[in-house]
């Protein structure tokens, strides 16, 4: 008798502390719905605990406000030399080299409360798209190690999305590639959002059909997105949730002096900066264009051959050697 009453007490205090855990505080529902729809073959977690009413009312504080102007690459005047004087501390942080590396600079950085690397790219001319040796062939996808190193790259980061239907992903890209001024990849031909490098080293972010970005000087381009600093000016969220869930995140931006910035934190889906963190982070490193680039599972950087994020899965389970992707962004030094 006593047994079953212990069990019984223990059954209910589960109980209890399920139901308060996903009908309580906002901060676990939102992780919940957020998670289950971002990995998309889950969805149905989410309805299972919460109407279709709560789940949209908790995706909705979620939305954000574009910047309702076309970007200005004039602004852009490429001078990535060290100066006399500096604007603030983040931007002497940029700006002054470690002895004997022209080409970047590694800071590691917080994003909210979560640990990032960013680095500091002083060429922009070296900046160029990777991807992976072949799509949509059944074994197209590789890891950004064994991308950059094919390429040649100091340092490389994961870009665009591809399919994923079943939670294993694929070799097929999401949207628009562009490599060398030619659409290598596309779905269709409405416009979209695509993050790119012009030919002359300036980081073009735009809404437009594959060869509409070509013509504005697209040299390499992927599909993805939001961007969230345009001209200097960042997208605005409906909420102070901050911006889709949190998780590990991967950005690339632009300075107005033409130093281009690589970011990717630290997290798991669920658990990771907000978007709105990153802008933040990258405000204050001076981005004056910004745009966000697939994260969670897929965040890698890789500089030196070396992964230095911790790639993990959905369980929250490090990805040794990190997920295989089918397209990102490398520093490529100049051969002499």
């Amino acid at each position: 008798m006593r047994k079953t009453t212990i069990f019984f007490i223990v059954i209910d205090i589960l109980a209890i502390s399920c139901f308060i855990l996903f009908y309580g505080p906002w901060d676990f529902k939102n992780i919940i719905v957020n998670t289950a729809m971002v990995t998309k073959s889950h969805q149905y977690i989410a309805y299972t605990f919460y109407s279709e009413e709560m789940v949209n009312k908790i995706l909705s504080l979620n939305t954000f406000v574009p910047v309702d102007e076309e970007i200005e690459l004039d602004d852009i005047v490429i001078d990535t030399s060290e100066k006399d004087t500096y604007d603030n501390e983040y931007d002497e942080e940029i700006l002054t080299r470690d002895e004997g590396n022209d080409d970047y600079k590694y800071l590691q950085v917080k994003v909210g409360k979560y640990k990032a690397h960013l680095v500091a790219i002083y060429n922009p001319e070296n900046v160029t798209m990777m991807t992976s040796r072949s799509f949509n062939t059944g074994s197209g996808q590789e890891t950004i190690p064994k991308m950059c190193k094919r390429y040649g790259g100091l340092v490389c980061i994961n870009g665009g999305g591809f399919k994923d239907p079943d939670g294993w992903g694929s070799d097929i890209p999401v949207g628009y590639v562009i490599k060398d001024g030619e659409v290598i990849w596309a779905e269709d031909n409405t416009r979209q959002n695509i993050i790119g490098i012009t030919y002359d080293h300036k980081l073009l972010l735009v809404n437009a059909t594959g060869e509409e970005a070509i013509d504005m000087g697209m040299r390499d381009g992927l599909q993805f997105g939001p961007f969230l600093i345009v001209n200097g000016e960042s997208i605005q969220y409906q909420s102070s949730v901050g911006g889709y869930d949190r998780a590990a995140r991967v950005a690339i931006a632009q300075r107005k002096d033409g130093v281009i910035l690589f970011l990717a934190t630290e997290g798991t889906h669920g658990s990771g900066p907000t978007m709105k963190e990153v802008i933040d982070t990258l405000e204050l490193y001076g981005a004056y264009n910004a745009a966000n680039l697939d994260g969670g599972t897929s965040s890698q950087m890789v500089i030196n051959g070396k992964m230095v994020n911790n790639p993990k899965n959905v369980f929250g389970q490090s990805v040794a050697g990190g997920r295989r992707v089918v397209t990102g962004f490398a520093l490529i030094p100049t051969k002499e």
